[in-house]
């Protein structure tokens, strides 16, 4: 039981995030942000399903495969990016963080269809283009909060919803493409740390962003 609790315990986290996201759904039913818990539901299964294909020998997607599970994260991380890409470039008025932005996705999708060529996506996580990815949504989150300046101000805008998302993006991309190097690379590192664990409470920690983001956000706030 201590075990299953240790391997699982962000999966709820998932589903909280999903509730209260469509609990506080009127606050932000039109704007960008309008299909998040699509994006959270889309998660919270995703992760189900990767489990299950991890712990079900006799289940694959294609014939003379293994279980492995890899091809549906790297579906979801191109799904995810593009879906914050987007946000991200719909919300900035700035004309120049958009050519940023636009010229950092195209790099980015890009990297995915050549980092194919190296990696079988079917079997293998595509580690550099998620490097990649990660750095570009990084890049959007604090071009966002430049174009909040001057006006920026955390009394009014700690309820702006899209303020605590780029935050809980931050805090886990930062962090993110570096753990996955590394146990890509040194294995030995990875497991010596624990640093599955580590990644885990980084999402925790992101999600727990969100779900300030929904509940303390106004609708007016919201930029």
């Amino acid at each position: 039981m201590l075990e299953l609790i240790q391997n699982y315990f962000f999966l709820p986290v998932y589903f909280i995030a999903l509730a209260v996201s469509i609990f506080h759904y009127k606050k932000y039913f039109d704007t960008a942000l309008r299909y998040f818990p699509l994006i959270i539901a889309y998660t919270f299964f995703n992760e189900l399903l990767g489990n299950f294909i991890r712990y079900n020998e006799n289940f694959a997607f294609f014939p003379k495969t293994t279980n492995s599970n890899q091809i549906i994260y790297n579906i979801y991380i191109v799904i995810f990016f593009s879906y914050f890409f987007s946000t991200f470039y719909t919300l900035i008025s700035n004309k120049i963080f958009k050519v940023i932005i636009g010229i950092a996705s195209f790099i980015t999708l890009l990297s995915y269809i050549i980092n194919s060529f190296y990696q079988n996506p079917l079997k293998s996580d595509l580690i550099y283009s998620n490097a990649i990815g990660s750095w570009t949504l990084l890049i959007c989150c604090t071009l966002y909060f430049l174009g909040l300046k001057p006006s920026f101000q955390w009394q009014s805008d700690k309820y702006n919803l899209m303020v605590w998302i780029a935050f809980g993006l931050i805090v886990f991309y930062l962090f993110f493409p570096h753990l996955f190097l590394v146990g890509y690379s040194r294995l030995d590192l990875w497991e010596k740390y624990n640093l599955r664990t580590i990644l885990k409470i980084l999402i925790v920690i992101m999600y727990t962003f969100f779900c300030i983001g929904f509940i303390i956000s106004r609708r007016r706030a919201f930029r």
